[in-house]
């Protein structure tokens, strides 16, 4: 408490110039906070090293360093950025670029205008947020470093005395709540152009999974935990062992990558004139509905629920545009914005193709040549079983994961931490894995099964997805994440149709069966942190995710269509693109009329600062006693010009007490208003002001009750 007071006083004495410096530092700082992590090491570290000197300085008042040292940090800091990005162009060169000119402006912040200039900056640093991430927290952020940047503006506006920040950022809150309005508007019913409400290319977030499949990769996305989708069901989800969210299907091995079959793309170009086959009964018995926020993931594999036969864009979304192949989903287009689903699923009936083609049964038994020899050998002799000779395909994957579960195979996310340092990789990866070390991940075990399986001569391929979710307390949607990324095979029954095979479950069912809850993670933060509870943590966390879903529906998620459907419930008949433009010009033409009013309501007559209202009254105190002033005198006169005023007049010797100490006061007030404290702020200095005119007031009443009482005198002395 002692420290704080003491940091408060020791700024409280600080200088005008040296007090705002630090202001306009710390704005600056709030705004490339959340760029620091991205930014290279070499960027972040000068930043702070150059804030923080220039900090010292101010706090000082020391002299500001010669010019020839930004000129050498300029030139170094261009061939860093050339030699870290390749490039001065682009969205990664131009932030570290901005970020970095920014701070080395502040070495050389000398004038208002260098203010105005950082303040720019400031303002451009702001919207570069946005190229990242447009979540609530940034979008908080940098509403409160919005904020702080139009006060240090405000400042540099004011030079005359010491404003408070406190009014400066109280004006700043004023503008902003003035201007709250026609920002309303313009999101409401400003037309959504395409390139100029989407992210550059690059700028867009990604899930992980992908069109091909490598072993470790799906291992790589259990660090992972961002948010891949929400998914809210009516009226009850599914249990934990039946959330398999069905993503890419890879069906061709090459010996090191799984990729998809050539897709036949003639249903997605007919799709806005073919509908899809209504649901037989049993799809619609025991059937269960859900909605799923799906982030982007530039795929048009939709990973929904699988079993799921109905889906569609939320209305009013009319996008994406969805079909349905097999037991997939696809959009017509790669999903590169956040989607809305509305779906139907029944994870209990039986999906899938009524009969297999001999093209595709071809397809799906291929297996590359010269690839995991000692699996194949071993597959020949497996089958050979006599018990086996004759099975059917059910009954060879039941044969399968009974040798799983007899082998003790291992589930983990590290497969080669037990291989001895410097063990190259191996092109027979199954090998590897299947007959040696028995210990891997998801994809490890589906990779092995489909191969063993295939090898069999039962027709199987590769789902990759998302298995399980962990609800939300505060909001009722269970949240699926990155790290929820699972791998499982799939393989044709003649009788079933395909028929899904986790070979993850018999290794390691808690994977499966468990809900993961918010709390499952808190061992991470008890061993970083073990002082403060976990649960806190990750209620927060809760409480944050939540929240954010909320933004993301009601504001990243509002579109043209949504736009269009807030006209037609207005009556409007069917809007389009040139109606939203018309009512936003409209609203700017209505917003400058008000404006333009305010404006003369507000013209320099009527909008005075508090210093010229002090003047004002001080002008009507002195006028009774010196009658109106001479032209010259500028009108409200400086208390300086009221003193050489007085001081000029001829006062009878019985008043000179009291023109002397009018003359005192007057000299202070202008001492008050030229000759700021620095241990007075704004807010006391104008009470200083105000006691000092109630003062001269007084003076003033006792100068005309001794003028007035003279000739009474006089009068008495003659009778």
């Amino acid at each position: 408490m002692t420290t704080s007071l003491r940091l408060l006083w020791s700024t409280a004495k600080l200088s005008r110039e040296g007090r705002d410096t630090l202001w306009l530092l710390a704005a600056l700082l709030v705004t490339v906070a959340p760029h620091l992590p991205r930014l290279p090491w070499w960027c972040a570290s000068g930043v702070v090293l150059a804030v923080a000197w220039r900090a010292q300085l101010a706090w000082r008042d020391a002299p500001l360093p010669p010019r020839w040292v930004n000129w050498l940090a300029l030139a170094a800091c261009l061939a860093l950025t050339w030699r870290t990005h390749h490039s001065l162009m682009g969205r990664e060169a131009g932030i570290t670029l901005v970020t970095v000119l920014a701070a080395l402006k502040t070495l050389e912040l000398r004038a208002r205008r260098d203010a105005l200039v950082i303040t720019c900056l400031g303002f451009f640093l702001v919207l570069t947020q946005f190229l990242y991430s447009q979540s609530i927290v940034i979008a908080a952020l940098m509403l409160l470093a919005t904020l702080a940047w139009l006060s240090s503006l405000i400042l540099a506006q004011r030079p005359i005395g010491r404003p408070s920040i406190w009014s400066a950022w109280r004006t700043a809150c004023l503008s902003m709540l003035l201007g709250l309005p026609l920002m309303v508007m313009l999101f409401l019913f400003f037309p959504r152009f395409g390139p100029l409400w989407r992210l550059p290319g690059d700028a867009g977030p990604r899930t992980g999974l992908s069109d091909d499949m490598r072993l470790g990769h799906v291992a790589e996305l259990a660090l992972d935990d961002s948010i891949a989708m929400r998914v809210r069901f009516a009226p009850a989800a599914p249990p934990p062992q039946k959330l398999y969210f069905r993503g890419p299907v890879l069906e061709q091995f090459d010996g090191q990558t799984w990729t998809q079959a050539p897709r036949d793309n003639t249903r997605m170009d007919t799709f806005p004139t073919e509908p899809e086959p209504p649901p037989n009964p049993s799809q619609l018995r025991d059937s269960v509905s859900y909605q799923a926020s799906i982030e982007p993931s530039r795929l048009r594999s939709m990973a929904l629920l699988d079993g799921t036969f109905q889906a569609s864009p939320t209305p009013p979304l009319r996008e994406p545009k969805l079909v349905r192949m097999g037991r997939n989903w696809l959009a017509a287009q790669p999903l590169s914005e956040r989607a809305q689903i509305d779906a139907k699923a029944n994870w209990m009936a039986s999906e899938g193709n009524v009969n297999l083609s001999d093209a595709d049964r071809h397809r799906l038994l291929a297996l590359p040549l010269g690839f995991n020899p000692r699996t194949m050998g071993w597959t020949r002799d497996f089958s050979a079983q006599s018990d086996l000779v004759s099975a059917s395909a059910d009954q060879k994957v039941l044969a399968v994961l009974r040798y799983i579960r007899q082998e003790n195979f291992r589930y983990t996310l590290s497969p080669d931490a037990d291989l001895p340092p410097g063990t190259p990789p191996s092109p027979h990866q199954i090998d590897r894995f299947w007959l040696d070390q028995r210990a891997g991940f998801c994809e490890h075990f589906a990779s092995a099964v489909v191969v063993v399986l295939r090898n069999m001569g039962v027709p199987a391929r590769i789902v990759t997805g998302y298995q399980g979710a962990e609800k939300n307390p505060f909001d009722d949607w269970l949240v699926v994440r990155n790290s929820d990324a699972h791998a499982w095979a799939e393989y044709w029954s003649d009788e079933r149709g395909w028929v899904r095979v986790d070979p993850t479950a018999a290794v390691a069912p808690e994977r499966i069966e468990r809900p993961r809850r918010f709390d499952t993670r808190a061992r991470n933060v008890d061993g970083a942190l073990p002082g403060l509870d976990a649960a806190y943590w990750h209620t927060a966390r809760a409480y944050l995710e939540a929240a954010n879903h909320r933004w993301n529906m009601w504001v990243q998620s509002y579109s043209r269509q949504q736009q269009l459907a807030l006209l037609e419930g207005w009556g409007v008949s069917e809007p389009d693109w040139q109606d939203l433009l018309r009512l936003s010009a409209a609203g700017l033409v209505l917003s400058s009329v008000v404006g333009g009013m305010w404006l003369w309501w507000q013209r320099p007559v009527r909008r005075q600062s508090p210093w010229q209202k002090r003047m004002w009254q001080l002008h009507k105190t002195l006028l009774p006693l010196t009658g109106d002033p001479p032209p010259q005198m500028p009108l409200p006169a400086p208390a300086l010009a009221w003193a050489r005023y007085i001081e000029g007049q001829r006062m009878a010797p019985s008043t000179l007490g009291l023109q002397r100490e009018l003359i005192a006061r007057l000299h202070e007030l202008d001492r008050l208003r030229y000759a700021h404290a620095p241990h007075l702020s704004e807010h006391q200095s104008q009470k200083a002001a105000q006691a000092e005119i109630r003062s001269i007031y007084k003076l003033v009443k006792s100068w005309r009750a001794h003028a007035n009482a003279v000739p009474s005198r006089r009068a008495d002395q003659a009778h």
